[in-house]
């Protein structure tokens, strides 16, 4: 037996030899073939002990049984408080859990589905704080502040907005995917989305890193593309002289006549 000296000091002597009925109380809740060799024991306390064996249940690489006995002071009868399955450090165990909200991805609400915002998004601010643009300056500082005013006094626009934490996290999302410039599509293409007809250019603070495709026989159409984006159904693509279709051959006119079958 190995026993393991722990922050509670050394085992209680006991307790550490009964390494047999701690066996015993694993074989309870599990099968012979489950439980493997004896790892240790340790103290949890003052006459407290946990022993641990080796689990060889399939399905679990990496776990052991861990059984923790105690006794009163003085007294000879060991008491078993409880036994236990447990994940080692190289255990596979599941993932940690995330929150709904965090793990759904694009794609996954079908119709009818609602996915509320909450009150304190960081994404969203009031409009009337900002503006329906909050990084769109065609007025003024007074001139904005003014129809701030008079849009919340009457109630018009958009009751929320952007952010600035909303603007960057939308655009550190879309120049990661598969939209931006590290995108295999991209990279294998002969121009950047800036140069090309087919795009359309947002408005506000992202139209100077985003705009929208608007080729129909691209793979982007209809989604957000950064300039240097790209893909092969550039507007000013040219092929070159070898890549090009070989020309058709004329048609050839049958000239031969019925009396010339004959012969044949």
């Amino acid at each position: 037996m190995i026993s393991l000296r722990s922050r509670a000091g050394k085992p209680d002597s006991p307790l550490a030899k009964a390494v047999d009925l701690a066996r015993a109380v694993v074989l309870e809740v599990a099968d012979p073939a489950e439980v493997g060799d004896h790892l240790g024991a340790y103290a949890e306390g003052e006459r407290l002990v946990t022993h641990h064996f080796s689990c060889a249940r399939p399905g679990y690489p990496g776990w052991y049984w861990s059984v923790t006995l105690t006794r009163a002071k003085r007294g000879k009868d060991i008491t078993v408080n409880e036994v236990v399955l447990l994940p080692g450090d190289e255990a596979i165990v599941a993932p940690a859990w995330v929150p709904y909200k965090e793990r759904l991805q694009p794609g996954d609400l079908s119709p009818g589905d609602l996915l509320p915002v909450e009150d304190e998004d960081v994404r969203l601010v009031p409009t009337y704080l900002v503006g329906d643009d909050p990084l769109d300056d065609p007025l003024d500082t007074d001139a904005k502040a003014q129809v701030r005013r008079v849009a919340e006094d009457l109630g018009l626009g958009r009751v929320r907005t952007l952010s600035r934490e909303g603007l960057d996290m939308a655009a550190e999302r879309w120049h990661d995917g598969d939209g931006g410039p590290d995108a295999p599509l991209a990279k294998s293409a002969p121009e950047n989305c800036w140069s090309c007809g087919f795009l359309v250019r947002l408005s506000g603070s992202l139209s100077t890193r985003f705009g929208v495709c608007a080729n129909g026989n691209a793979n982007d159409d209809g989604r957000v593309v950064t300039f240097d984006h790209g893909c092969g159904a550039h507007s000013e693509v040219k092929l070159a002289r070898k890549q090009q279709p070989l020309p058709m051959p004329d048609h050839v006119l049958d000239t031969i006549t019925e009396d010339g079958l004959e012969t044949l």
